[in-house]
């Protein structure tokens, strides 16, 4: 089965390792590569394509327009080694019946751990913690403002915003610990939420209730800027927020405002421009952590997304159903 690999050198090399590529020739695909490190432009892809029959595309691969797709008739899967397809797939390819799959559950899964992470840190409120440290000294032999600041998990409570891949992952790791859950999704039913072990609550109260409030709702026109000034306000003083989405979400002057009154704590691994104007208030803002869009998949974590779409082009092959495949029907809602 002529499999063709879209994506240049550069980033091929970032996520596939040479043991997948053989497992890959094991299973009976035949790899045809894009010799140069950068990803193929429209012409050279159409060219590439010619008698594929399975497609895999990653970051920066151009779109699949309807021109690539007349000159690939035998084309029947695209298999995404990255996140979000629509900057990726049109509609044509659903049209022609040509099956897609992401690997964005494995993306979610590092999000995931990230957040559980970053809950803990915000909770222990290490950021503030760790730079009196240095400076006051060792925490455990006094009590000021800050250690009074310190929760634990124990008795918290956790909100999250969005349920999908990355928040799935995140309210499984919140079983191991004591906390009540919040979840805000309008696409899940209370008995979906108690089934992932949370309360389902209007995003309101949400806010109201959460000691840690964690963003994981996908980038969709009715989320822009779903965190406005009026929902910002109410949240709990001492609250921190956890932003992993995009930062579109937020109202990022209304936050600013927030924590200039040193009402709130945040962590911000994503902002509205990536990166902030070096005098935007983030960057200078104490009670404010930024950690640079790390959230997904980095370094050795780029290597899982590989596994599992050679394990997903094993699952096509054999003529199952693969595991991230996308059902064009929802995907208004996806990130």
């Amino acid at each position: 089965m002529k499999t063709v690999f879209l994506m240049g050198k550069r980033v091929a090399g970032r996520v596939f390792e040479p043991a997948e590529l053989r497992r890959l020739e094991d299973l009976g695909a035949e790899l045809v590569f894009r010799s140069e490190e950068t990803d193929a432009n429209p012409a050279e892809a159409a060219e590439l394509m010619r008698g594929a029959e399975t497609v895999i595309t990653s970051w920066g691969c151009p779109r699949l327009e309807a021109a690539l797709l007349e000159g690939a008739p035998d084309l029947k899967a695209v298999l995404h080694a990255a996140g979000s397809v629509k900057a990726v797939v049109p509609p044509e390819v659903w049209e022609r019946g040509i099956r897609v799959t992401s690997g964005a559950a494995v993306l979610g899964r590092g999000v995931g751990e990230t957040a559980l992470g970053l809950t803990i840190m915000a909770m222990k409120n290490i950021v503030q913690v760790a730079e009196e440290t240095k400076r006051s000294g060792w925490w455990n032999v006094r009590k000021d403002p800050v250690r009074d600041s310190i929760r634990e998990m124990y008795g918290s409570v956790v909100g999250v915003i969005g349920g999908g891949n990355a928040g799935r992952h995140y309210l499984s790791l919140l079983r191991h610990f004591q906390v009540k859950v919040l979840l805000a999704d309008p696409s899940y039913t209370a008995e979906q939420a108690a089934a992932a072990g949370a309360e389902l609550v209007p995003l309101e109260e949400l806010l109201a209730r959460a000691d840690v409030v964690t963003l994981l709702a996908p980038e969709i026109p009715a989320t822009y800027r779903m965190l406005n000034g009026e929902r910002l306000g109410a949240m709990k003083d001492g609250a921190a927020l956890i932003n992993l989405s995009r930062g579109s979400l937020i109202d990022e002057e209304a936050l600013a405002r927030e924590l200039r009154r040193g009402r709130l704590r945040a962590i911000l691994d994503v902002t509205e421009e990536e990166p902030p104007r070096r005098d935007h208030p983030f960057m200078t803002l104490p009670n404010v952590m930024l950690t640079g869009h790390i959230a997904g998949a980095v370094n050795n974590g780029l290597l899982a997304i590989g596994h599992f779409i050679v394990d997903e082009w094993a699952r096509f092959a054999a003529g199952g159903r693969m595991e991230g495949e996308i059902d064009p029907s929802k995907l208004d809602g996806m990130a």
